[in-house]
């Protein structure tokens, strides 16, 4: 009976030192994350409080990257891979997106879509008028904010809560949008940008406001971000996943629970 021939042996492949190994993880591990954070999703912080009621300065939001298509700013600090847009679709009125600010093209910021292309816009007495028509604006119950180490308050809206708190007490409205899309916005009184010409939306560009309406730089003005164009969208605001009034150190664990606004953790958009 013929008997196979015996396979040689494979030799051991050599280990590989051990910082090598560290090296080839730490890379897999940032492929990984620049995959997620440009395909996928990415985490965004509330510097401001341009879009008070709905976004608190210290929010932490996620924001989902595929809704609008991809382009180089899609990519960490938009590293130019992509030409133009990919897999484009446009934002709907109302949507919450976060976008590379012209001119520069280097900030993050986050406002609201109120016009798309074709649309006529412009503002009187502080109300939106779309396309030739007043977006419906209704008052509603203040907008009660404590003040916390990182939101303080001008004076004329200082208040105090029952149990003696200060307070910012906001004039507050609800705004519909043409379809029924509705959200809250905040009105502090009379500003150059309650009155307004008005703008026509570029092909390819959106016009943005913030919420805070009189305290926003946005679409309405010529020295700001002016018309922003649909490549600059880096995704849309989802969910708020953490939140903190400001009065915690990062390095002190123990002060993190109680800074924290844990009815904000969840909310969506």
């Amino acid at each position: 009976m013929a008997q196979r021939p015996l396979r040689a042996s494979r030799a051991p492949r050599p280990k590989r030192p051990e910082w090598q190994e560290t090296l080839i993880f730490l890379a897999k591990l940032a492929l990984f994350v620049f995959l997620i954070r440009s395909f996928l999703f990415s985490p965004f912080v509330i510097p401001s409080g341009s879009m008070l009621p709905r976004t608190l300065i210290g929010d932490y939001l996620f924001v989902t990257k595929w809704n609008y298509g991809y382009s180089r700013h899609s990519l960490p600090w938009s590293i130019p891979l992509i030409p133009g847009r990919i897999f484009p679709s446009d934002p709907e009125r109302g949507d919450v997106a976060v976008f590379k600010a012209p001119p520069g093209n280097r900030e993050d910021w986050i406002k609201r879509v109120i016009g798309l292309p074709g649309d006529t816009i412009r503002m009187r007495e502080g109300q939106i008028i779309l396309n030739g028509q007043p977006v419906p604006k209704t008052r509603v119950a203040d907008f009660v904010l404590p003040v916390t180490p990182n939101f303080a308050c001008d004076a004329v809206f200082q208040d105090n809560d029952a149990d003696g708190r200060p307070v910012c007490r906001f004039p507050q409205y609800r705004e519909t949008l043409p379809g029924g899309r509705e959200y809250l916005v905040l009105d502090q009184g009379f500003s150059p940008a309650d009155d307004t010409g008005t703008f026509t939306v570029p092909a390819g560009h959106v016009f943005m406001m913030g919420d805070n309406r009189d305290d926003s730089k946005d679409s309405r003005f010529s020295d700001s971000i002016g018309f922003v164009p649909m490549e600059n969208l880096e995704g849309k605001a989802v969910v708020t996943f953490w939140s903190t009034d400001g009065s915690a150190s990062w390095l002190m664990p123990w002060t993190w629970p109680s800074a924290t606004r844990w009815e904000r953790i969840g909310e969506g958009f």
